[in-house]
């Protein structure tokens, strides 16, 4: 039996023996054993094995001639924006989300988009059978239906078929189902998931196919796999969204053609999944204007967006009490929390608190902090926000980054996130900039001063 090394399975780190906690980053239970690849033999004792190596002549970047990228369009006008404009011939892209959050079905509708434009196109799918995938593609429609396809796990049968097929873009579902021969490994283990990107890789340089691989998650929601796995892919998308809500939105997390700050919106429904062109009609439109309801104004990628965020902050029976959020983050929710109990005079330690994007969307920047926090002290008095607007009773935006003085700090855009504002009648915005320079002031300017200075009281 050949030599065996311990390779953790999510920095891909390698030792000689088993450990609990893996050296390399850290994580427990990550070591999994799997045979050591064969090493080649040195010469002598000091060979760095140049002697026959050809040296190279370094060039200006000035002088390189850099081809002008003719880009797929997918047909879907999000995708293209999360993919920086179309896909790049050549390229290797990874989708990852959730079982069932809708990764088999864009990749299949934007296979029959290309079809349809006339473009050579090839799925292999790995876990289901030619027949299953047929039963999806019929929702899809008639273009679905043209997309040629072969059921095969093998690595080597794949790449064959890429050889001789020629394909402009392959789909790859998924990655953890394909295996190479020549690892012992089970298909999914570290080995072979390493082996099976690299050598797709290197067909789609060689023969200017782009392979769109799609790839499973962890319980906690990160891309499944070591992280070489990424670092092999020249772009990294994931779908976000729960399966029961009918939004999804897809974030670029690494993307070498293109930005990374651009933010995909999709609605799932009976023939698939449809493009959210004008999500933030959709969100106001559906803004309860209750206690506790607040539009935040948030920025997704180069667009603005927004979206209602509800709390709801009751009596505690327990010690200590629960703090749920969700789309927000935790961590966040909690600064928020101690800022409006130390400088806003709102505590609300003997109190359970839930907060909630509604939509399934996930907001991570620093500017939900004031939509938070107006939400929790509206769901704490009880007393419903709103703004002028036409008829007086459109829901209160705001926006804004709370420092830890209580002190609102300026994000990026605001121009932007008050203009979409406006276009749906949501003026004034609360904001950092004008009377609205601290917390209580803000809290002061939504609830109305005297309600607050009794509150403060």
């Amino acid at each position: 039996m050949g030599r065996t090394v311990f390779t953790c399975s999510q920095c891909a780190h390698e030792s000689p023996k088993w450990h609990g906690r893996c050296p390399g980053c850290g994580e427990w239970n990550a070591l999994v054993e799997e045979r050591a690849p064969e090493r080649a033999r040195s010469v002598g004792p000091r060979s760095t094995r140049t002697g026959s190596a050809r040296a190279l002549h370094p060039i200006r970047l000035s002088d390189v001639q850099a081809p002008a990228l003719v880009r797929h369009s997918t047909g879907i006008a999000e995708l293209d924006r999360v993919l920086g404009g179309g896909i790049v011939p050549g390229s290797l892209v990874l989708i990852g989300g959730s079982p069932g959050i809708g990764k088999s079905t864009i990749t299949g509708g934007a296979l029959g988009n290309l079809a349809a434009a006339g473009r050579s196109v090839l799925y292999v799918s790995g876990e289901e059978s030619a027949a299953q995938v047929r039963l999806r593609a019929e929702r899809l429609g008639a273009r679905a239906l043209s997309v040629p396809i072969v059921a095969e796990t093998d690595l080597d049968t794949v790449i064959a078929t890429l050889e001789a097929e020629r394909p402009e873009v392959c789909v790859v579902d998924s990655v953890q189902a394909l295996y190479a021969g020549s690892l012992s490994g089970a298909p999914g283990s570290v080995g072979q998931v390493r082996e099976v990107a690299g050598r797709l890789m290197r067909v789609a340089k060689e023969r200017a196919i782009a392979v769109l691989l799609v790839g499973h998650v962890t319980k906690e929601g990160a891309l499944a796999g070591p992280r070489v796995l990424e670092h092999l892919v020249d772009c990294v998308l994931q779908f976000e969204g729960e399966r029961e809500r009918t939004y999804r939105t897809l974030r670029a997390l690494k993307n070498r053609f293109g930005s990374t700050n651009e933010v995909g919106v999709f609605e799932m429904r009976d023939h698939g999944l449809v493009e959210v062109a004008d999500a933030s009609s959709r969100f106001v439109a559906e803004a309860t204007r209750a206690p506790g309801s607040v539009v935040m104004c948030a920025m997704e990628g180069s667009r603005p967006l927004l979206v209602e965020v509800q709390a709801l902050v009751a009596p505690s029976e327990i010690v200590p009490p629960r703090r749920v959020a969700n789309g927000i983050d935790r961590n966040r929710l909690a600064l928020v929390l101690a800022v409006l109990a130390r400088h806003a005079g709102l505590a609300l330690g003997g109190s359970d608190v839930f907060v909630s994007v509604t939509g399934g969307v996930r907001i991570d920047e620093p500017g939900a902090d004031l939509a938070v926090a107006l939400a929790l002290a509206s769901a704490a008095r009880r007393v419903s926000l709103s703004s002028g607007g036409p008829s007086g009773r459109a829901p209160l935006a705001a926006f804004g980054e709370v420092g830890l003085t209580g002190e609102l700090r300026h994000v990026a855009h605001p121009e932007r996130r008050v203009a979409e504002a406006a276009k749906f009648g949501l003026d004034p915005v609360v904001s950092p900039g004008g009377e609205a320079r601290t917390l209580r002031a803000a809290l002061a300017s939504a609830l109305g001063s005297r309600t607050h200075a009794a509150r403060a009281a």
